[in-house]
């Protein structure tokens, strides 16, 4: 749903799934999105984690599966991005992820857009991951920030959604969504002000000391952390 979100699951999916090539698109990349569109459409096979800047007016053959993390905003997106698959006579998968609480989507969906779905199993002895991407964001001040700001854009996002009578910001599992962002902490941000969330534990370091694995972002951020004090 978000330029920040695809920053931080792109990144995510390069440490986690190795021999495939993972890119990513979205709006505020401007002068590179030409070029990684272009060279993606050339591989023979790849993940290209995007926004809704790729929903419609962009043929890529033969897409195999178009998957839907976030919930588009609007119905005839919903569409546009099932349209990336099954082009031209090839066969394609697509598939959205929707919580307990937003299922009635689905007959939103079949109703406004003519478009009737199945639902898909959850998957079993799925692995673990959190702890790999947050020794990942321990080790990269750049993958924790990246983090932390692809968890506020994501509630950001959710509350503006077009059904808000269905995507209800007061009915969402925060530390649910903080664990999946693999936090190690909850950021500030107004939508958060005054809540407790017994059922997020963050990690025992002081984020601070986090430093960046490129030297000179790090001296930048030494020398403003100077001048602070």
């Amino acid at each position: 749903s978000t330029c920040a979100c695809v920053e931080y699951y792109g990144k995510a999916l390069e440490s986690l799934i190795k021999q495939v090539k993972i890119m990513s698109i979205h709006g505020k990349m401007k002068h590179k999105r030409n070029r990684i569109f272009t060279e993606f459409r050339k591989l023979p096979g790849g993940i290209l984690v995007c926004t809704d800047v790729m929903a419609r007016g962009i043929d890529i053959p033969e897409v195999n599966w178009v998957l839907q993390y976030d919930p588009p905003s609007s119905a005839s997106a919903f569409v546009h991005r099932c349209g990336r698959t099954a082009r031209i006579g090839n066969v394609g998968s697509a598939l959205v992820f929707l919580l307990p609480m937003e299922e009635s989507y689905v007959n939103f969906l079949s109703i406004n857009q003519k478009c009737p779905m199945q639902e898909m199993k959850p998957q079993t002895n799925v692995l673990d991951l959190l702890p790999k991407l947050q020794s990942m964001a321990l080790a990269d001040r750049a993958v924790f920030e990246k983090g932390m700001k692809a968890f506020v854009s994501y509630v950001q996002a959710y509350a503006k959604h077009e059904c808000n009578l269905i995507f209800r910001i007061k009915d969402l599992d925060f530390a649910s969504l903080a664990k999946g962002f693999a936090l190690l902490k909850m950021p500030k941000m107004p939508e958060l002000r005054g809540k407790c969330f017994p059922d997020f534990t963050p990690v025992a370091v002081n984020t601070d000391s986090i430093s960046f694995k490129d030297k000179n972002r790090e001296k930048q951020r030494q020398k403003q952390l100077e001048q602070q004090r």
